[in-house]
């Protein structure tokens, strides 16, 4: 099977559940992005110490485009509007969530690359003396 194919399959609520399930998938996807993103955040500002901060804020990028594309996938092909049980209202609910995650993991992912800059440039600061 195919990305495309296993995408459509997803978004339409796979071979068993209502029209709901796709939305709902989107949904789940997202939450679980915003919670990668949030946590990647935290992992920068030193509050968590387990983990990298860079692989938590691309993986929260990665996850909250997955979850947008599937939203944005399930709207395209659900029948209806909104109120008909189709998942629509939840479908472009997940939609910001989405890109909220998108947007913590590129928050975070600059900010690691900050703190990186940083650190680099006091251990220079520390062999060689203070410029200033």
């Amino acid at each position: 099977m195919s990305a495309p194919v296993v995408l459509a399959v997803a978004a339409e609520g796979g071979v068993i559940g209502d029209g709901r399930t796709g939305a709902n998938l989107a949904l789940g996807v997202g939450l679980i992005g915003v919670a990668m993103g949030w946590l990647a955040l935290a992992r920068v500002a030193g509050r968590i110490s387990t983990g990298n901060a860079r692989t938590g804020a691309m993986a929260a990028m990665a996850v909250g485009l997955v979850g947008t594309a599937l939203a944005a996938l399930h709207l395209a092909t659900s029948s209806g509007g909104p109120g008909t049980g189709n998942g629509m209202v939840g479908a472009i609910a997940a939609i910001p969530l989405g890109l909220i995650a998108m947007a913590l993991g590129r928050r975070a992912l600059a900010r690691s690359r900050r703190t990186e800059r940083s650190a680099g440039s006091v251990g220079h600061e520390r062999e060689f003396g203070a410029t200033s």
